[in-house]
């Protein structure tokens, strides 16, 4: 029997893959820490942290069951800082003679494994991470020869295949969609429940970070890092949402407070992507819950919390495995401007903006509507360069990576697929900023005023966007009726607006 090496990614963390089912004295499992990982945006150091601390217990759990296991870490002077280069020199060591891997989830190493194969001359063969509800070529398959990817549609079809929240073949609750209800503010006198955290001493693999000259962003309680980082804590993080916050969750999900950080979201998506829960068993543990009636959760929380796991996670990674490398340099509408400095530090006049870059620096952690209506909504009317919004949310969010990142990043966020993942730009003036949260009454700027030294700048770039885009966007039918607005608007009001726009746009590090 040949000996084998066996590489798990930093993001593979399946305890229960077929790998681990039995111990084979002729595999060896290898583990690394690289530079090439984390040097090719600037993480969060609560991210490097996080992967590294649970890498790392992942190791020491597969030893313990009697697996053996090469571990590299950032520091240790036999690693090389490459896949390839540790590859090979451990396969030249302990005399291994095949290679083993299971399908990355991002394109970029995807494209470094395949080419082990003729790099090292020894067979190499991949096996399936055993994680999603879909294979990487399945959504390609259900839309081909279609023009439009609606989610919707996507939505449905694993809804039936997998029959979740199905009764005779048809949606429970006679309705596929309960969005309608969950887009409730937080009333004044509500109060929510705190989130569960845990506290984990990891001041060691920080001084070694630091220590190795990474760079970082971002702050982090060293001595009480409070995400889960083993498979049981986990479980246990997703057993409080469950019991705790799911019966509010459809609700509120796109609720935006300075009261709460989290507000009633699961914070499990760290947890799935390295994948030590799966989409499945977090998709049947909801619903379990909701079947047993002993938490009250209605139907609009449940279906809420399921569309956004088998629906939208399903359906991002199958866009981006269906248009990359391509999709990672689509700019539709030519934006060319640099991030603001304040992204970096949170110090703007803007409540909303100040508040949610703030929250993600202190805890690398933005729910998504703070992603997609405040910081992104503020870069697609700023007119900023897609790969500046993609890396800043690579970098900062916990949960970012790359094949779930650019795909609602540059597609839903920025449209600068130009309507592959959305029918339109998600952009908004502070009316729905107003409505969904209690930035506004706190803010330097007056959500109300379009012009004038307070009115707030997400008012007059809105329609500056549409002006500028009009090329690209009157004929759009879900928009038709903001070009109404605009043409009935006098010239003179077009003009203060633009003018507005502009002095932000030239001013925009001290707004």
């Amino acid at each position: 029997m040949k000996k084998t090496l066996r590489l798990i990614l930093g993001d593979q963390l399946n305890h229960n893959h077929s790998w681990y089912q039995q111990v084979d004295d002729e595999v060896v499992y290898v583990m690394m820490e690289i530079r090439t990982e984390t040097d090719y945006v600037k993480h969060h150091i609560q991210k490097v942290v996080a992967f590294f601390q649970a890498m790392r217990l992942f190791a020491n759990e597969l030893n313990q069951n009697g697996h053996q296991v090469i571990y590299l870490q950032l520091d240790s002077t036999d690693n090389k800082q490459s896949f390839t280069e540790n590859i090979r020199w451990i396969c030249e060591k302990y005399k291994l003679e095949k290679i083993e891997y299971q399908l990355p989830d991002e394109y970029r190493v995807d494209q470094e494994l395949k080419l082990l194969s003729d790099e090292l001359k020894l067979p190499v063969k991949e096996v399936d991470s055993e994680h999603f509800y879909t294979s990487r070529t399945e959504f390609a398959e259900f839309f081909a020869g279609k023009k439009q990817f609606l989610m919707e549609s996507f939505y449905r079809y694993m809804r039936k295949k997998h029959d979740v929240l199905m009764i005779a073949g048809q949606p429970e609750g006679e309705k596929w969609n309960f969005d309608s209800d969950n887009r409730k503010k937080i009333p004044a006198n509500h109060t929510i429940i705190q989130p569960f955290l845990f506290h984990r001493d990891v001041s060691e693999i920080v001084a070694m970070i630091q220590n190795q000259g990474v760079e970082t962003i971002g702050e982090i309680q060293e001595k009480q890092f409070f995400w889960p980082v083993t498979r049981n804590e986990s479980l246990e993080l997703l057993s409080f949402f469950i019991e705790n916050c799911l019966p509010y969750f459809g609700t509120f999900q796109d609720a935006m407070t300075t009261d709460a950080w989290s507000v009633y979201h699961s914070r499990i998506s760290f947890a799935m992507n390295v994948k030590l829960l799966s989409p499945k068993e977090v998709v049947e543990a909801v619903i379990q819950a909701y079947r047993s009636n002993e938490h009250s959760i209605a139907l609009n929380q449940v279906e809420g919390f399921v569309r956004q796991v088998i629906g939208w996670r399903e359906y991002m990674r199958g866009i981006y495995w269906m248009h990359m490398p391509d999709y990672a340099s689509l700019n539709y509408f030519n934006h060319e401007n640099k991030l603001p400095d304040w992204y970096w530090t949170g110090e703007t006049n803007m409540k909303c903006l100040s508040h949610s870059i703030k929250q993600s620096l202190q805890f690398a952690y933005a729910h998504h509507i703070q992603r997609l209506m405040v910081t992104g909504n503020f870069a697609l009317l700023a007119g900023i360069h897609p790969d500046e919004v993609d890396s800043w949310y690579l970098g900062i969010y916990i949960d970012a990576l790359d094949w779930v990142e650019i795909t609602n990043t540059r597609g839903m966020s920025q449209f600068a697929d130009g309507g592959i993942v959305g029918t339109k730009p998600y952009v908004s003036s502070a009316n729905y900023i107003d409505k969904m949260s209690s930035y506004c009454g706190k803010c330097h700027y007056n959500s109300k005023l379009k012009v004038g030294e307070k009115a707030c700048p997400f008012n007059s770039l809105y329609w500056h966007f549409y002006a500028q885009n009009e090329s690209l966007l009157r004929k759009n039918p879900r928009i038709g009726m903001m070009y109404v607005t605009w043409d009935k608007m006098q010239p003179e009001v077009k003009t203060a607006l633009l003018n507005q726009a502009e002095y932000y746009l030239k001013n925009i590090n001290k707004i």
